[in-house]
């Protein structure tokens, strides 16, 4: 176990019952960027919601964090607990999509430069990576108060960031998703529902980006 990943998460990052109910409404609206028959990494998977919840034929997931192992509820998602600056454990020219929530933002350019370079080599191509992470944009008040974030994205240098590195944006909402689960809105699977279905996003401090492997 990281002893580093643990106190982040005791202190940051506490497991919220509610979030189960929040992720079957985002994983609904992701599935369709994933096909069923996909093989789907999910780096940083935290409290797995989002591996748990899509619907893929090979599933993997990895985290720094070892205790995270035990919210894997499909036994059958390889789960590795490792840096995902690491070579990621999977073949090359495996994946379909990549998926990465609240993750980019804790490196700085030259962990970036090798966790995409680690992506890109096990994505088939046209593979899809899928982010979800603080826009800086609407997010400049709170962004800072992880005390782990190294870099500022907005949704703007986000898609410059992927298009340089050798993706095609495919879809992206520069207002997603408020900016974390601690938020005011009631945890609720039909509020978060209609959330994703509205073109009003009050607190909208989460983006979308898609992108597709060149």
């Amino acid at each position: 176990m990281n002893m580093d990943a643990e106190k982040y998460y005791e202190a940051r990052f506490v497991f919220d019952e509610g979030r189960t109910k929040v992720w079957k409404a985002i994983n609904e609206y992701l599935q369709a960027f994933v096909p069923k028959n996909a093989s789907v990494l999910d780096i940083g998977c935290g409290y797995a919601d989002f591996i748990n919840g899509i619907k893929a034929t090979e599933k993997y997931a990895v985290d720094l964090n070892s205790n995270m192992q035990k919210f894997i509820e499909d036994k059958s998602i390889k789960f590795t607990a490792q840096s995902v600056l690491d070579e990621l454990p999977v073949e090359n020219e495996r994946l379909d999509v990549v998926f990465a929530s609240n993750l980019f933002e804790h490196f700085d350019d030259l962990e970036l430069d090798k966790l995409v370079k680690n992506i890109l080599i096990k994505l088939k191509p046209n593979g899809r990576l899928i982010l979800v992470q603080p826009n800086i944009y609407y997010a400049y008040r709170e962004y800072w108060d992880d005390y782990t974030h190294k870099k500022a994205f907005s949704h703007v240098s986000l898609t410059d960031f992927l298009v340089s590195h050798n993706f095609d944006i495919v879809h992206s909402k520069k207002q997603f998703l408020p900016f974390s689960l601690k938020s005011r809105l009631p945890k609720s699977y039909l509020l978060t529902k209609f959330y994703l279905m509205s073109p009003i996003k009050p607190m909208g401090k989460q983006m979308l980006v898609i992108a597709q492997k060149k």
